[in-house]
């Protein structure tokens, strides 16, 4: 797929994080980008820096999605690039026990389904509306559009009390290879990032020491990825047109431990 002026993209999760960086990387290339995220405030800031257009959204609400994929297509015409980076998770462990009375409590069934289908839910839901525009293109160069899902090293490796996020990331990895099949035949590809631990507004919230137990567990470079390295990934799974149906970990080797 192209990256240039003639091109269009939905970046979803974009006014922050690895979204907003491939917001950045995208406008840098000339592409026309729609900002898909749930909070105005930080939304409309993100698209007024990148000259974005901004279309709030919640990814697990059909009507909320399909509002703005039209608001998207009216002020940049139907996009060929999907980049979905809306998601998020949770720490509990699956039973605990209270160190005061002993009791045991349980994971609320109610969170870990609003979890995974944060993740997996709306991650399909997206992916369903892209598609479905994208597939009436003409197709440039042999594909009509191009895909790039988030999941995380989680969903291969989850640390205690990630069950939920676990699940909901190793749902976007299983489902890229039979999407892919799936989109095959409209000249659409997919293919899934599982970043590993990188200096996102919510991991720079961390105390310092938690920082560098993280980094020590790196291969290599022994440090928090940048944003700006998942969005250059993200740019290439779109450019290099024989990438498909792949869940690539973008982590510095990193191998977690049980906590």
């Amino acid at each position: 797929m192209r990256i240039d002026p003639s091109i269009s993209a939905v970046v979803t999760g974009g006014a922050s994080g690895l979204g907003l960086a491939s917001v950045h990387a995208l406008r840098a290339a000339g592409v026309k980008v729609a900002i898909f995220d749930l909070n105005p405030e930080a939304g409309e800031r993100a698209a007024a820096d990148t000259g974005a257009v901004f279309c709030q959204a919640d990814v697990l609400s059909d009507s909320s999605l399909d509002a703005a994929f039209v608001r998207a297509r009216e002020a940049n015409g139907q996009e060929r690039i999907l980049i979905a980076c809306a998601g998020g998770g949770n720490a509990v462990t699956t039973i605990r026990r209270d160190r005061e009375t002993g009791n045991i409590s349980i994971f609320p069934t109610a969170e870990f389904a609003r979890v995974v289908s944060l993740n997996a839910v709306g991650t399909f839901a997206t992916i369903t509306r892209f598609a479905a525009g994208a597939a009436t293109l003409e197709p440039i160069d042999g594909e009509r559009g191009a895909i790039v899902c988030t999941a995380s090293v989680a969903a291969q490796d989850g640390q205690m009390g990630q069950a939920a996020y676990a699940a909901g990331k190793a749902a976007i990895a299983g489902m890229t290879l039979p999407i892919a099949r799936d989109l095959g035949r409209f000249g659409i590809r997919i293919n899934t990032i599982l970043p590993g631990i990188f200096s996102t507004p919510l991991m720079n919230r961390a105390p310092q020491e938690m920082k560098d137990r993280l980094s020590a567990m790196t291969a290599f470079p022994n440090r928090f990825g940048d944003p700006e390295e998942y969005a250059s990934m993200a740019l290439e799974l779109c450019r290099n047109t024989y990438m498909n149906a792949q869940s690539i970990r973008l982590d510095a080797g990193v191998r977690f431990g049980i906590k």
